[in-house]
């Protein structure tokens, strides 16, 4: 009995450190990609444009992550307990994506999975994303993003594989720790990956316009 009440002022002052700290914590921010979250229509495009169906994302394991990943040299990730997804990572590229793609010919359409029963698309798209994240040497001041999402342009009736093409997108400069600004910059990633995707999709039959060079 008097152990037990030794320990008691302890434990009680260790509980008080605990809600001290965590009243100090830093708020957790989160953050969103910019892609629409409906079917998505793409305007000024004629009827004779292609559907597309956007299939389930296929995200590297290490990015199945609440928290936003900073690589820090070639084997260092980084994970911050404040800076957060708000969404889960592999829908919002996958809507993200679309969203650019809808304002881009020679599609008329894009749905994003699960769709309804006896959708009509003209072709499916799977996306492969193996990096996605902020980019820092150890002792840098300044930072860039590195994205890396493969695409394959699949027939609908009998799975075919008709394209594979990759983006590997490595670009912006912001402060170290602006996380605001990595998740605009992984935004424009986004946008160049649509656009080698519609260049790729511009050169199928059923496209309804000029087929365009894919973006270097």
């Amino acid at each position: 009995m008097r152990i037990t009440r030794l320990l008691m002022p302890l434990v009680l002052v260790t509980l008080a450190g605990c809600v001290s700290l965590s009243r100090n914590a830093p708020a957790v921010q989160h953050f969103v990609l910019s892609g629409a979250r409906t079917p998505l229509a793409a305007a000024s495009v004629d009827s004779a444009g292609l559907s597309i169906g956007i299939r389930r994302m296929d995200l590297a394991p290490y990015l199945t992550t609440p928290s936003i990943v900073v690589r820090r040299g070639t084997h260092v990730i980084e994970t911050s307990a404040f800076h957060r997804w708000g969404e889960d990572l592999g829908e919002g590229i996958n809507h993200t994506v679309a969203a650019h793609l809808a304002n881009r010919g020679p599609v008329r359409l894009v749905n994003i999975a699960p769709w309804a029963a006896r959708t009509h698309h003209d072709y499916l798209v799977q996306l492969h994303v193996t990096r996605f994240e902020g980019v820092a040497d150890s002792a840098a001041t300044t930072a860039g993003v590195h994205v890396t999402a493969s695409w394959d342009i699949i027939q609908p009736l009998d799975g075919t594989l008709l394209v594979r093409g990759t983006t590997d997108y490595r670009d912006g400069r912001f402060p170290v720790g602006d996380y605001a600004a990595m998740v605009a910059e992984l935004n424009l990633a986004l946008q160049r990956v649509a656009v080698d995707l519609a260049a790729c999709l511009a050169r199928l039959p059923g496209a309804t316009r000029e087929p365009c060079a894919l973006t270097p």
